[in-house]
């Protein structure tokens, strides 16, 4: 991991076009702003984490679903 020490309105710049600057910082949080094409996903990690778990639980599902319709198409094509 990088570690950058910056003060407020000073900036980072990830890439050509992604600016995080430091905005204030009040006790233990520190207020960022982010300057990111829109194309560009930002999430707060506990988001992100969220979403990806969710994902998975979906294409799991979609599996399992999948796996019972192939089921049923086989018994149906043994009864004909």
């Amino acid at each position: 991991m990088l570690v950058l020490s910056r003060k407020i309105n000073q900036s980072i710049m990830i890439g050509d076009d992604i600016e995080l600057t430091v905005i204030s910082i009040e006790g233990d949080q520190i207020k960022l702003g982010i300057n990111a094409p829109r194309s560009v996903e930002i999430h707060r990690k506990e988001i992100f984490l969220a979403i990806q778990e969710e994902n998975q639980k979906a294409a799991s599902g979609s599996v399992d679903l999948l796996k019972q319709l192939m089921g049923s198409f086989s018994k149906s094509e043994e009864g004909k």
